[in-house]
């Protein structure tokens, strides 16, 4: 499990000049969008996650102090929070971005979704 200060100085090391026309392109959101696997480069893989291993159904309350919202770009990386608690980390290995990814399951349908990582936004969880 990825922590906040590990996930930050994880986003921290991405570098915006390499970012630019990298394979990652369609993963460099910043705020949650849709993404098919089809789109997912194999050049992004899986590093970690911030699920917690102990907690069998995160909660589903959302972290926005200053009233941002789901899919706000700006809103906190909060990792204790939805959707971020139910995430797993990816880094790109040519640029080094950081991406989260969840599935959103409705009543008839699957929707991963991606987000950037803005280091400047992330926030620790709850002592």
């Amino acid at each position: 499990m990825i922590n906040a200060a590990e996930l930050r100085a994880l986003a921290s090391k991405a570098s915006k000049a390499e970012a630019a026309g990298c394979v990652c392109t369609p993963l460099q959101t910043p705020s949650w969008e849709s993404i098919t696997d089809e789109r997912w480069p194999a050049e992004v893989q899986r590093v970690g996650t911030l699920r917690q291993a102990d907690v069998d159904e995160p909660t589903f309350e959302e972290f926005h102090p200053d009233g941002t919202r789901y899919e706000s770009a700006d809103a906190p990386v909060a990792v204790a929070w939805f959707p971020f608690n139910r995430s797993d980390v990816y880094a790109c290995s040519r640029c080094r971005s950081v991406f989260l990814r969840y599935t959103e399951y409705g009543g008839y349908y699957v929707d991963h979704r991606v987000r950037r990582v803005d280091p400047q936004l992330v926030v620790p969880g709850p002592d």
